[in-house]
This record gives C-alpha cells, sequence and structure tokens, in this order.
C-alpha cells in the first residue's frame, strides 16, 4: 500500500497535543451541525457570534467566526430550529415590528447546510399586505484561527488578514498562513469589507430570496463548499453518502420505543462523522471521533467506534484500518512520538507550520492505539471481511505486534517523551485522570490495567490469524505470549484485600490502587481470571460505581472523585458498553443488562443521541442525569455505543472462518433485523424474549442459540 505523506514542525508541535483542560462550554443555547471534517457551532437564531467557539470550521480552520444577519440593524428574534440531516438546519425567526406595527409580520428563515464550507438559504417572507422595505446586512469576520487555538481559548490574531469586496461578495484570506475564505451571494449585493448589505421590498404576503456559498481556500487554493448552489441539494456527495448509508444499512424494528429510538439516531450520527479523502475515491470511508473539538481521525477512537458499530457497517473498520496502516509509525521522532510499527493517537489539519492538506500532522501519544489495531483486525475477520482484505493489513499487523513486544517489560506501558506531550496516553488521558485511592496522581511510565486485556487479545488474535493458515509453530508462540500476560496480569493488578485490580502499575511498579472503570475492560477482552469476575462484577455495579444511568469512571469513595470531571467520577456511553460486553462475557446477563437500560433512559433525556459523557450524580440525586458541559455531541463512539449495546443482548457472536454464529437473546423483547452483513451474506435476525431465528445465513455457517463462554480456552474463545 502507498504510504500517505505527513509533514510536522518543532514549531507546530509545541502544546499542540498537551491536555490543557477541557474548552469553554458551548451552552445548550448553541446548535452543531457536522459532515466528515467539517462542522458549524451557532446560536439558535443561527448567528455565529464573534468572541467564542462559535463559527464554521474545516480542515481544523475557522473559515467564519462570525455570520450575523441584521434587518434594519437589529437582530433577527430566534423562533425555532428544525433539525433535519447532521449537516442540515432550518433557523426560523421573526424580524422586529414593521414601522408603526406592534406585532413582526417578517418572518425570516435560514436554511443551512454545512460540508466542506457552507451554504445558506435565506428567505424573508412577508406575512402583511402591504410591501416591506427594509435593508438587510450580513456581518462576516473570519480570525482563519487552528481549531487548537479556538479549543484552548488562545487565539494567535493573524496581523495580514485582509478582507477584500466584489460583486459576488468577500473574500477574507491570510497570507501568513495561506488560507482564508470566499462569500459568493446571489443576488449580488452592495459588499464593504465585513459586511454584505442588500436594499430589499418584500412584496405583500410574498418573498425575498437569497444564497450564501462559503467556499474554503487552503494552502492559496479555493474549492467549493459541497452543497453548491450550482446544482440542487439531492446531488450534493454528502446527500448521495447519506441515501447510501441509508439504503444499505440493516434496519431494526422493536417493540422498545427507546431501544428503537436511539438506534436511529446513533446510525444518523454515525454516517455524518464518515470521514472520506478525495484523492482515494474508491477507498472505505473512516470516521472522526467527535464534534465539535475531534473532527478528524482518531487512533483509539476511529478503532473502537469501528468495533462497536460491525453489526451496522463493517466498511468503517476496514477504511479505518487501512488509513491507520498507511500512517503507521516508520521513524523514531521524539516530538510526535512516533516509533516504527506504532499506531497514531489523531490525525490534524491545522494551520500550523508545515501543514499539508494531505497528509496533516500525525501526533503518535497514544499506548492502546497499536493493540486495538492488531484486535480489530481480528475481530474484522471473525465477522467474515474477504481473506483478501485482511490479509493485505497483516505486515502492518505484525508491525504493530513488534512495537508491543519490543516496548513491553514485561507489560506495556507509556511514558510522554518530551514535556509537549500527553501526560496521560490511555483513554482517559486528561492529566489527572490516573491516580491513586487517595487522590494522590501517578507518575509514569504507567502500564495500565485494560491496555493489558488489549495487549492479550491482540495475541490471542494474531494466533488466530497463525492457525488459519496452519502456521503451528506461530500459533503456539503467539498463544504462549497471551497465556503469559494473563498469568502476570492476574498475578500484579489484582488487589486480593480489595477484591479488584488495579487500574494500572505506576514508575516503580507499585499497584495504582483506585477503583475505577477501567476493569470492566479487562472483562470485556477475557484477560480476567473467572474465579475473581464475580467480585469486578460486584464493584462495577456497586452503590459507589453504579449511577442507575451508567458506571463512573472513579468509585465516590476515592480520593479524586469528583463526578463533574472529565475522568474522575463521570459516565461515559463508550466505556459503559464495552463493561456490559465483558460483563456479559462471564456471564453476568443481569448486570449487562441494567447498564444497558440505564443508558437507555439517559438517552431519552438526551434527545435520544448519547453525550460524549454525562456527570456521574447518583439517580437518586436528580431526577435527571446531569450534563457535562463540554462534552462532544455527536460523539462517535458513544453514537456507536448503542449499536454495541444490542449486540451484548443479542449476546451476538460470529466466528465465519470457523462456520458459527452464537445468538442467545436477553431482555430485548420483541426485534428484527434486517440486512445484517455477515461473509458477503446480508441476514435477518428475528427475537421474540428468548426466542431467535436467523435466516440467510452465509453457507456452511451454523447457528449456535447458546452464549459463547467467555475464557474456557484462549484459542477458542478469545474476543
Amino acid at each position: 500500500m502507498v504510504q500517505e505523506t505527513r509533514t510536522w514542525t518543532p514549531e507546530s508541535a509545541l502544546n499542540a497535543w498537551t491536555f490543557e483542560g477541557q474548552p469553554g462550554a458551548l451552552g445548550d443555547t448553541t446548535v452543531t451541525l457536522v459532515e466528515g471534517g467539517s462542522f458549524c457551532v451557532c446560536s439558535r437564531s443561527g448567528d455565529i457570534i464573534q468572541g467564542g467557539p462559535q463559527g464554521v470550521y474545516h480542515a481544523d480552520t475557522r473559515l467564519l467566526s462570525r455570520w450575523e444577519l441584521r434587518v434594519d440593524e437589529a437582530p433577527v428574534e430566534a423562533l425555532r430550529v428544525l433539525a433535519g440531516e447532521p449537516y442540515h438546519a432550518t433557523f426560523v425567526g421573526r424580524a422586529a415590528p414593521r414601522p408603526g406595527r406592534v406585532e413582526s409580520s417578517l418572518l425570516v428563515i435560514r436554511d443551512r447546510y454545512v460540508g466542506g464550507g457552507l451554504r445558506e438559504d435565506l428567505i424573508l417572507r412577508n406575512l402583511s399586505d402591504e410591501p416591506a422595505g427594509c435593508v438587510l446586512d450580513v456581518h462576516v469576520a473570519s480570525d482563519v484561527a487552528d481549531l487548537f487555538e479556538v479549543k484552548a481559548g488562545r487565539i494567535r490574531h493573524v496581523t495580514d488578514v485582509e478582507v477584500t469586496s466584489d460583486r459576488s461578495g468577500l473574500l477574507i484570506f491570510s497570507a501568513t498562513r495561506s488560507r482564508g475564505t470566499r462569500v459568493v451571494t446571489d443576488p449580488a449585493p452592495f459588499a464593504v469589507p465585513g459586511v454584505l448589505i442588500y436594499r430589499v421590498v418584500v412584496p405583500a404576503r410574498g418573498e425575498w430570496k437569497a444564497t450564501f456559498q462559503v467556499n474554503p481556500i487552503l494552502e492559496g487554493e479555493e474549492s467549493p463548499a459541497w452543497f453548491s448552489t450550482h446544482h440542487p441539494l439531492e446531488h450534493a456527495e454528502p446527500a448521495r453518502r447519506r441515501a447510501d448509508w441509508e439504503r444499505l444499512s440493516p434496519s431494526f424494528t422493536t417493540t422498545n420505543r427507546a431501544l428503537a429510538q436511539v438506534i436511529h439516531r446513533s446510525r444518523e450520527d454515525l454516517g455524518a462523522l464518515r470521514l472520506f479523502e478525495p484523492e482515494r475515491p474508491e477507498e472505505p470511508p473512516t470516521i472522526a471521533a467527535g464534534a465539535p473539538w475531534f473532527m478528524t481521525l482518531f487512533g483509539r477512537d476511529s478503532l473502537l467506534t469501528s468495533w462497536m458499530a460491525l453489526p451496522l457497517d463493517q466498511s468503517l473498520a476496514l477504511g479505518t484500518l487501512r488509513r491507520l496502516a498507511r500512517l503507521q509509525g516508520k521513524v523514531d521522532d521524539p516530538l510526535t512520538e512516533e516509533e516504527p510499527g506504532k499506531i497514531l493517537h489523531e490525525l490534524r489539519f491545522g494551520v500550523q507550520t508545515g501543514a499539508s492538506p494531505h497528509g496533516g500532522h500525525a501526533y503518535y501519544g497514544s499506548v492502546d492505539s497499536t493493540p486495538l489495531f492488531v484486535m480489530l483486525l481480528g475481530e474484522l475477520r471473525r465477522w467474515g471481511v474477504h481473506e483478501q482484505a485482511v490479509e493485505e493489513l497483516m505486515p502492518y499487523a505484525d508491525d504493530a505486534l513488534d512495537w508491543i513486544t519490543r516496548s513491553a517489560d514485561p507489560f506495556l506501558s507509556y511514558q510522554r517523551r518530551t514535556d509537549h506531550g500527553l501526560v496521560n496516553q490511555g483513554w482517559k488521558d486528561s492529566f489527572d485522570g490516573v491516580n491513586f485511592a487517595d487522590g494522590t496522581l501517578a507518575r509514569a511510565p504507567i502500564a495500565l490495567a485494560e491496555v493489558q486485556g488489549y495487549v492479550y487479545a491482540a495475541y490471542i488474535a494474531r494466533a488466530h490469524f497463525a492457525h488459519e493458515v496452519g502456521d503451528t509453530d506461530l500459533e503456539k508462540e503467539w498463544s504462549t505470549r497471551a497465556t503469559r500476560i494473563r498469568e502476570a496480569f492476574n498475578e500484579r493488578f489484582w488487589l486480593p484485600d480489595r477484591g479488584y485490580y488495579a487500574i494500572g502499575l505506576d514508575h516503580a511498579g507499585r499497584p495504582i490502587d483506585s477503583l475505577a472503570s477501567n476493569m470492566g475492560h479487562c472483562l470485556w477482552t477475557g484477560i480476567v481470571d473467572e474465579d475473581r469476575a464475580a467480585l469486578v462484577a460486584e464493584h462495577l455495579l456497586s452503590p459507589e460505581m453504579f449511577t442507575g444511568y451508567g458506571v463512573r469512571t472513579l468509585a465516590s469513595n476515592m480520593g479524586a472523585y469528583n463526578p463533574m470531571s472529565y475522568h474522575n467520577g463521570s459516565v461515559w456511553p463508550h466505556d459503559n458498553a464495552l463493561i456490559a460486553a465483558g460483563l456479559m462475557r462471564y456471564g453476568f446477563a443481569e448486570e449487562a443488562k441494567r447498564i444497558a437500560f440505564g443508558l437507555l433512559d439517559a438517552a431519552e433525556v438526551f434527545g435520544w443521541r448519547l453525550p460524549e459523557l454525562f456527570c456521574g450524580f447518583d439517580r437518586a440525586d436528580f431526577s435527571w442525569p446531569v450534563p457535562y458541559p463540554t462534552s462532544c455531541s455527536p460523539q462517535a463512539w458513544a453514537a456507536a455505543a448503542p449499536i454495541h449495546l444490542v449486540r451484548t443482548l443479542l449476546r451476538l457472536d460470529p466466528w465465519i472462518p470457523r462456520g458459527r454464529v452464537w445468538v442467545d437473546p436477553v431482555g430485548l423483547g420483541k426485534l428484527r433485523i434486517t440486512g445484517l452483513p455477515l461473509d458477503d451474506s446480508r441476514v435477518t435476525l428475528d427475537v421474540d424474549g428468548p426466542n431467535v431465528s436467523v435466516t440467510g445465513l452465509p453457507e456452511g455457517v451454523t447457528l449456535i442459540n447458546e452464549p459463547r463462554r467467555p475464557t474456557a480456552a484462549a484459542l477458542r474463545y478469545a474476543p
């Protein structure tokens, strides 16, 4: 496969990846629209207000930092936001009352589409019986800011941003950053720098219309917004992709209203968060981590999202693996933490020096992306994805395993290589996300519990691949490695006096003894000894950990506990989906159901869209779950979590190369899934309580109507 180009300079590395706390809250009065690597955050009137994080973003650059509509110098009063597709919304408002009138008679409709820039169709509708004469102003500005600058609240104002006007609209451009935006309008306005002005007469009981198109300029080259004003909306590439996504995705029909609503929303959000490479149109898509701050490829997030979304679509997993393979580490670079074989943490396309619109900035400060890469490849093969598609990625998996085995001594740990990297490099990557029971922060190098589980599962996956090709020596080598790390993990991480696993080992090899959710991931990967699983389940569902809506990241009796923190007491849907799967794997069906249905209750309060996280207050404290102010929404692994919960409650485990599919549903009532992708087939699955029927299975594949045993033999029952 052709290697993907990427560039990086020491200047652009400075502070880019260091965790500086979460950005300022957007609040519940904002609206976020997303499509691929583009998004818009605005007020409920449709205006983009200067001075905060609102804006139109593309390629990690803020194209518009101001977009405010005025009618006769007065703002438009917001009436309603009509949500459409994830990239589309209609903002309905009214202008101030006409002269001599008490009530407004001028309706303002702003139809907005986001993707590669922005398109807005504006309608002024006169509801009175005489013509309305007015002046309409659109105030426009762009600071050409990098997304990291906005997120951290440290915008470096560029002195050479020039605004010029012509008959078509405005051009805003920074020569230093070689980026900017062009605003094209129809009809032509009277334009002065920063303002588009229209003198308008709206006929009695009639309408006046205008269209605006905001085109990005990257590296000095202008490209049209994806929803062009020159073509019908349904012909736009995002609209065609969404139609294909709806047509090809499995359909879910169920008597459980909450489940039906949340699955529908999850499917929509995952479709909108897909990332496509224009230079590789034949490649399957990858997935962005979430809006507004993470609309790019992430190693850990994209891999886990792809895994959880497998019952919906397997092309996301294949596309994610292929792109991460192209970006796999080749050299040793302390600034980016790149190492040969390592899988990246995230990819960025911002305005820092040396940016490339094709390669972007790759940062590798993640300890878990690399084993997760191998895990997902193994799971993809179990789902029956064509052998050749998986086989082409095997050299990259072996390079990843080489990095793991070189780095594990005996456990895989992390320590940032310069003071500009992430301090913590597991999924709890805030600076205070790993701490002892008394609240003391752990010092690196740190070996996280869940990471050892990922490594164990990666070793098992490699043994499976060796078994498939009849290489018994290689199969034995990797199964032996898996056995060794499992034995070492259960010896070193288990806290016999507490009855749970440490979150990790610190720089001195001491167990980090806080009670945290990480050990639920260890159930998911199967590294936990079966005779200890019951105690783990008991702790995860204890009052200190389980809120009624989900399992907290950190128990309430720990020193660092704060239910309003990012990683020390909050509830994360993806974390809970993996915990539920782990509980089900070890036979704790009732406990898994409590988590699944607690999350569904929370989803209803959040408008059927699970956020990235929410506060970890107990359900008895407040009647509704409390939002976390800076939570991403939509967010990829939160959107995929309900899909994984359905798989968990179905106890669905395919192993197509071995000719078996396990299905033994619990707690689902009536459910029909049509078009479930397995191998080259589309399967229909009908559930009625404990009863299940499956039609359309691939030839030679047998349905096993019982749960798959968890860990009795590593090779037979690996994840």
